[in-house]
């Protein structure tokens, strides 16, 4: 399999302390299957940092090793996803909230932020949340590689 990563900055190793707490899925290292989604995360960073040029890094991963790894994936937005978002964007420890590996599942892009918002100030309930979220256009989806265990299966191309 061919993942993508998009970044402001070209480098040759994959630092995970160097990754933000609190994304989606935990701190980690971030990728996608589609190069297009990541040349767009590429753009977003720039804008953020305002320095750099847009780069997508291409990796290949042998999927029998992915086997060997402690893996979560959601299919689809979910109850089970929204508060496995949750519990990582609201994880005040220098500790990872869970133990996985490699988490695949949707992305919580600023729309989904919002809706995420709206059900921790309690405006609406679980099933309301997953309600709102399978109602969006699209769903794009996200491979978390989060334990150095995890980020040597990944070989750069």
């Amino acid at each position: 399999m061919i993942l993508y990563h998009g970044t402001n900055v070209d480098f040759s190793e994959v630092d995970l302390k160097k990754s933000k707490q609190n994304k989606d899925f935990g701190q980690g290292f971030y990728l996608s299957r589609e190069y297009a989604q990541a040349m767009d995360m590429a753009k977003t960073k720039v804008e953020q940092m305002e320095t750099g040029v847009p780069v997508v890094l291409s990796y290949e991963v042998d999927d029998e090793l992915m086997n060997e790894l402690k893996v979560l994936r959601f299919d689809d937005y979910s109850e089970d996803w929204a508060k496995f978002i949750l519990l990582n964007r609201n994880n005040d420890t220098c500790f990872p909230a869970h133990d996985y590996d490699v988490v695949i599942g949707p992305i919580a892009d600023d729309r989904v932020g919002v809706q995420l918002w709206k059900y921790e100030t309690r405006t609406i309930d679980l099933p309301t949340l997953v309600h709102n979220l399978r109602h969006m256009k699209g769903i794009t989806f996200q491979y978390y590689f989060g334990t150095e265990r995890a980020i040597k299966l990944l070989k750069r191309i």
